[in-house]
């Protein structure tokens, strides 16, 4: 018997505003749950917008607004007061790694577990371990965890923050093109972690890489001029796209 996929996220008529510039316009996706879903589209679109208005980052910004409605689990994450709280459950990893400076490789694990309370030192140690094991990275650090994090490469910097991200167990993790910046040895154990993380988490990724989203997606939204064209399993995406300007775009032709 077929199941029903479950959904984690949800948007209604999103629209994210700059002003009085619209950014991204009535856009109405389904996010699966435990699946990779790449957003993809050339520069400027909206896709990096839209994804900071999947856990409220995007109101942090002075003059940005958003119109529609963003679903949690059911619930909107709009009508919640606490914008934190959201985050707990939806963390972010962004383009270029940001470490905390001035803190170990330890310490930047369990910052966001810290302040939730916890401080028994087995239980960090514990979590220290099992989140760099998960982002890749305990086999390469777990010699040197009290040195900085801003000591390591930047693409293990990229997966020590993936490792704080999913040391608070949020179900979602959005993640703004994490490997643009890295050399492609970085970038495969990215993929590589990401493939690996199917069935366990929700990614949403943007990406400008097709071949990355290809790789590691099973749902692709494609993005243009703030729109959503399409969306749906990436392998009909990329290989029958309902839409000409989906295949003129994945095909090259523009972008």
């Amino acid at each position: 018997m077929t199941t029903t996929p479950s959904i984690e996220l949800e948007t209604k008529n999103l629209c994210a505003f700059f002003g009085t510039f619209k950014a991204v316009s009535d856009v109405s996706l389904s996010i699966i749950s435990n699946q990779v879903t790449s957003l993809i589209g050339p520069s400027g679109c909206g896709k990096s917008t839209f994804l900071r208005c999947l856990n409220r980052m995007h109101e942090e910004i002075e003059g940005a607004s958003i119109s529609g409605k963003v679903f949690f689990k059911g619930k909107s994450i709009y009508d919640m007061h606490d914008p934190i709280e959201i985050r707990k459950h939806i963390g972010m990893v962004f383009q270029k790694p940001t470490p905390f400076p001035s803190m170990s490789i330890f310490d930047n694990v369990i910052a966001g577990v810290r302040l939730s309370g916890e401080r028994n030192k087995k239980v960090l140690a514990e979590l220290v371990e099992r989140s760099l094991r998960e982002a890749a990275l305990w086999e390469e650090v777990k010699d040197k965890l009290h040195t900085l994090g801003t000591d390591l490469s930047g693409g293990q910097q990229q997966r020590l923050c993936i490792a704080r991200a999913l040391a608070v167990a949020p179900p979602v993790l959005l993640m703004d093109e994490p490997t643009s910046a890295l050399d492609p040895i970085s970038t495969a154990k990215i993929e590589e972690w990401l493939v690996g993380m199917k069935g366990k988490l929700t990614v949403v990724i943007v990406t400008h890489n097709m071949q990355q989203a290809a790789r590691v997606s099973d749902q692709t939204a494609f993005f243009l001029s703030g729109e959503l064209v399409e969306s749906g399993n990436t392998g009909v995406v990329f290989t029958v796209p309902k839409d000409k300007r989906t295949e003129s775009y994945i095909t090259g032709r523009f972008g």
